[in-house]
């Protein structure tokens, strides 16, 4: 989230991580920068009047650093902003952003946008994963099996989401850890085995798939 009103940062940061969402901050087109050639992630909520810079200038030094240069830059953005000139919204989203919404917004809305921005990066159209006899829903964060419900916590909830979205593709613990934990976040060294171990006990033991030093992954329904 790059944003530089504190209020509204603050206010944004608890809905999402309400939502389920791990959320790193920066005030500026900089630090923003300094995190993206670090670190890849979900998607990018984009304010445009900062400090230092225009958002803009941001989104297009992004768009512009060919793949393979930056952890991903392909990152779905957002941008939010106070400018709702239909110019400005034409100009964002010609320069590479993926959604725009003028502020103020309600933040449902938001979350629902960033959900559709986050299925399209999956290359899905439908709001709910299926895998088996599981059904999951991201935006009710529910699951059910075999027609029953099933209690997660939010971070077994989260997990299984990812590996989902992932599937088949191994992830080691620290990919996991990348997805799910903001920088500032103090983690248990097993936290992500804990997790998975709940998973199992709860969805069965051959949902998710253990590589012995490598990570882990939720097989392809047709290997399953």
């Amino acid at each position: 989230m790059v944003e530089d009103d504190e209020a509204i940062a603050g206010a944004l940061r608890s809905h999402l991580q309400g939502q389920g969402w791990a959320v790193d901050g920066a005030v500026g087109v900089s630090p923003a920068w300094a995190a993206l050639t670090v670190e890849r992630f979900d998607m990018v909520l984009l304010d445009l009047g900062l400090a230092d810079g225009d958002g803009t200038e941001l989104l297009r030094r992004l768009r512009q650093t060919p793949q393979g240069r930056l952890p991903d830059s392909a990152t779905p953005v957002l941008i939010m902003t106070a400018r709702d000139q239909v110019s400005s919204r034409i100009a964002g989203l010609d320069l590479g952003a993926d959604d725009y919404v003028t502020k103020p917004f309600d933040p449902d809305e938001l979350t629902a946008r960033m959900r559709a921005l986050q299925r399209r990066a999956a290359g899905r159209a439908q709001s709910t994963l299926r895998c088996g006899e599981l059904e999951i829903d991201p935006a009710g964060r529910t699951v059910v099996r075999a027609g029953r419900a099933v209690e997660l916590s939010a971070r077994e909830f989260a997990v299984l989401l990812v590996l989902l979205e992932c599937r088949p593709r191994v992830l080691s613990r620290a990919q996991i850890e990348q997805r799910l934990y903001s920088f500032e976040q103090v983690l248990e060294s097993n936290a992500i085995e804990v997790h998975v171990h709940h998973l199992r006990r709860k969805l069965g033991d051959t949902l998710i798939r253990t590589v012995r030093g490598v990570g882990y992954y939720v097989p392809a329904e047709d290997a399953q």
